[in-house]
């Protein structure tokens, strides 16, 4: 799985004109699931991302986790994080099939909130409308092959 997750003060998304999910200060997760993905990955994904020490303490360092902070995460899924770029003309071939890159995303939502974290989201699939503000900024590249 990969994910880029963006330090924010707040963040929402927008589907048709309704907000499907706000946050206040947390993190806006854009996750995308890969071919041969499980479970697994997205168990140490959400592991590893909940315990990720990128909010700054008392001394303004990066030293508190989304957990440590009370924070909030939106979830947003976007397949183009699997661009193939190659040509100049992205291919999405990496991406997990549509109907398995929606069970690991609502997996992967699943289990952030499974460690006491208020997720919102988006909708799979869906055009959506995302705003935030970047917080930092940070920005950070996930990837579970590197994990």
């Amino acid at each position: 799985m990969r994910a880029l997750l963006q330090r924010v003060s707040r963040a929402s998304v927008t589907v048709n004109g309704t907000v499907t999910g706000d946050i206040g200060a947390g993190l806006l997760i854009l996750i995308c699931a890969m071919q041969g993905d499980t479970e697994a990955e997205a168990d140490r994904l959400s592991a590893k991302i909940v315990k990720l020490r990128i909010f700054k303490d008392e001394a303004g360092k990066m030293n508190r986790s989304l957990r440590d902070i009370g924070g909030a995460a939106l979830v947003v899924s976007q397949f183009t994080l699997a661009a193939d770029l190659r040509g100049n003309r992205p291919g999405f071939s990496y991406a997990a099939v549509p109907d398995l890159g929606n069970r690991l995303y609502e997996y992967f939502a699943s289990r952030i909130a499974a460690e006491g974290i208020a997720v919102k989201k988006g909708i799979f699939g869906a055009d959506m409308d995302v705003s935030l503000n970047n917080d930092g900024p940070v920005t950070i590249w996930m990837d579970t092959a590197d994990l």
